[in-house]
């Protein structure tokens, strides 16, 4: 049977994180699942593999609790589970950057871009407005190596938490554009969208910011490959995905 591969994240108030993650760490051991949850006061950041069936009896068990009812799984499939053992863990952030008035949780999010109106907009060479668009990958570099949107800003960051630094290094080259900026799925793009808007604010820098809703990963199952080239580097065993979300052995960095 293949195996259902999943990741989503969520940015919600999480008050007793340890309790949460004994509750969730045996749902899925039970369960017979592999993957990492990470959960933190800020939220919930998951890639799980197993049985489909497995896979979302525990999904549908977290939605019960109705601070994670938003949750929205992507999901891939692969032949085996490309991950070795179950983690759970609870860490300071679910995605690190190291900047403490970034609180998605805490925050109106910054405008999501849907992946379709991205194409549309890549398409046609600017958004609704007549206004350039760019792509901002705020990826770490080896990922973008492994591929990327066609002509995307790449600061060559090395770790996430080197986001706010490259900003300050080179806003004003997004003067008078919309910039999109993505991930794999969404959760650093998330975090990063809202740094760029607080100090496209405090600089006076003209730029309208989006984030891609749910990153390269809903981008390639609503729409494709279109204006991207190369295949989605993931952090599992299968080490890359293609435009069709299926495992790409050719990409694997040495």
């Amino acid at each position: 049977m293949p195996v259902l591969n999943i990741s989503c994240y969520l940015f919600v108030a999480i008050e007793a994180p340890d309790a949460l993650r004994d509750t969730l760490h045996e749902r899925a051991r039970a369960l017979d699942l592999k993957g990492t949850v990470l959960i933190a006061e800020e939220g919930i950041n998951l890639f799980l593999a197993g049985p489909a069936e497995a896979v979302r009896a525990w999904v549908d068990a977290l939605r019960a609790d109705p601070r994670f009812a938003a949750l929205a799984p992507k999901e891939s499939w692969s032949d085996a589970v490309p991950f070795r053992k179950l983690l759970v863990k609870v860490k300071p952030e679910i995605i690190r950057m190291n900047h403490p008035t970034i609180r998605p949780d805490q925050a109106p999010r910054a405008p999501a871009l849907p992946a379709a109106t991205l194409r549309r907009w890549l398409d046609q060479g600017h958004d609704d407005d007549g206004r350039p668009v760019v792509t901002l990958d705020t990826r770490n570099a080896f990922e973008v190596d492994v591929g990327a949107f066609d002509g995307a800003i790449d600061w060559r960051i090395a770790k996430f938490s080197e986001f706010p630094a490259a900003v300050q290094a080179h806003r004003a080259e997004l003067a008078g554009k919309t910039v999109v900026s993505y991930c794999t799925g969404g959760i650093r793009c998330e975090k990063a969208a809202l740094y760029l808007e607080q100090e496209a604010r405090a600089h006076g820098v003209d730029a309208r910011i989006y984030q891609l809703e749910g990153g390269i990963l809903k981008y390639f199952e609503e729409v494709g490959g279109a204006h991207y080239h190369g295949d989605c580097f993931v952090f599992d065993e299968r080490r890359a995905v293609d435009p069709e979300l299926a495992a790409s052995p050719e990409s694997v960095i040495e």
